[in-house]
């Protein structure tokens, strides 16, 4: 039988008369486990970009519409510097945490649009400031971790002499085992979830299309505190299995199966990702509640093998092969059958399926967080779940309270 984690006491509002998430806390406890893990690995500076890299690393949020808009030096021994887009860079009073004197100017060149010779005169100037900062701290000729850096950055900081390498493992390192004020965060999004859960169902009826399912539940993340940028995906009846495009002008019919991901949506970052199923306007026939008790069998069997010291391949083995839907290959089912972290970003270690984690097993710890997908279905015919679960001194615990154990009745018609 799976366990319930346990409930917060408080809202997404900030309190005088009650602690509840503190932002300051998770702030430093973020940026010491990241220096811890480059001291660990002998790391002296990375240059992130990717915006949960760098809010992982600095509290600081950012645009994410055009990748090289902002970037970070971050050390193992100094304070962070941080080259802010235009228009932050003017407010940057507003995060007082980051000192005035380091603070500067983005140089981007929005992917080359601006031509080759503007492209590189930008990048000229990118890879200068970055060496200087490197020299003035005393680390010339330090390896420098990069993540999410494009060609035109690696080849403009190559020709100054700075030997760099892909640092992105070393920020999910860090990143795989969560704080408690992270861990209460990913809570708080759940419960946000929870609502817009529920306004689904009180709104699914015949007549509706996907694409009104996925404004109704955007509308309720929004209203309830959730940070923009998620997506709400709804699928019906024949896109049901295989997954078909999702938020399309399908008309939802009396009898159809209707499920959707709430996904992406975050709370001061921390993301989101929960599948449920609905049927519409009748409950489920036999063949229906056999589906999806197979589907909620799995899910639970993968649930509760997810313990302190245990792996992804125990995990894993509880997902079915690819090869029972007769596909030759794992890819076939990538992002369908899959266990995966999730904070700042959707998908962070470790990572639960049959295409890696038999051969490359990764260990759980405390203070994972995790989502875990799976499908049941014929061709017309399917049924989805998604929980997110975090992992304790005595193993999983599911975070959303939302009903999983059957497929929701909804818009129910007739007498």
């Amino acid at each position: 039988m799976l366990n319930y984690a346990s409930p917060l006491t408080y809202g997404p509002s900030v309190m005088d008369w009650q602690e509840r998430i503190n932002t300051e806390r998770m702030r430093k406890e973020r940026a010491q486990r990241l220096k811890e893990v480059m001291k660990n690995k002998g790391v002296a500076a990375l240059l992130l970009e990717r915006e949960d890299n760098i809010r992982y690393a600095t509290g600081l949020p950012g645009d994410a519409f055009m990748p090289g808009l902002r970037y970070c030096l971050f050390f193992a021994e100094y304070d962070p510097i941080i080259w802010e887009h235009a228009g932050r860079y003017e407010r940057r009073n507003e995060w007082p945490w980051m000192k005035e004197e380091n603070w500067r100017i983005a140089r981007c060149w929005l992917g080359g649009v601006c031509g080759h010779e503007a492209t590189n005169e930008t990048a000229k100037l990118f890879a200068k400031e970055i060496a200087e900062e490197l020299n003035n701290k005393g680390l010339k000729g330090e390896r420098l971790g990069v993540t999410a850096l494009d060609g035109t950055s690696i080849k403009a900081l190559g020709e100054l002499g700075i030997n760099t390498f892909d640092a992105q493992s070393l920020l999910f390192e860090a990143r795989k085992v969560k704080t408690q004020d992270e861990i209460n965060c990913l809570k708080m999004i759940t419960a946000i979830t929870d609502r817009a859960w529920y306004e689904i169902y009180k709104n699914i009826r015949p007549g509706l299309r996907d694409i009104d399912l996925t404004a109704i539940g955007y509308k309720a993340m929004i209203e309830a505190g959730a940070e923009i940028g998620g997506v709400v995906p709804f699928f019906s009846g024949p896109s049901t299995f295989e997954r078909g495009l999702a938020m399309t002008d399908r008309i939802i019919e009396p009898g159809d199966i209707v499920y959707g991901d709430i996904t992406n949506f975050g709370y001061m970052g921390y993301k989101v990702c929960l599948y449920r199923t609905f049927i519409v306007g009748r409950k489920p026939n036999q063949k229906e509640r056999d589906l999806y008790k197979k589907l909620l069998d799995k899910q639970n069997a993968i649930i509760e093998a997810i313990k302190p010291g245990a792996t992804t391949a125990d995990a894993a083995k509880y997902f079915k092969p690819a090869s029972t839907w007769g596909y030759e290959d794992e890819d076939r089912v990538f992002t369908i059958e899959i266990g995966h972290g999730i904070g700042l970003y959707l998908y962070e270690p470790p990572i639960i399926n049959r295409l890696w984690s038999i051969k490359h097993p990764q260990i759980f710890e405390v203070g994972n967080v995790m989502a875990i997908e799976s499908r049941e279905g014929e061709p017309g015919l399917g049924v989805r779940l998604e929980d997110m679960i975090v992992v304790t001194e005595k193993g999983a615990e599911l975070l959303s309270r939302f009903p999983r154990d059957e497929i929701i009745v909804a818009g129910e018609v007739g007498g």
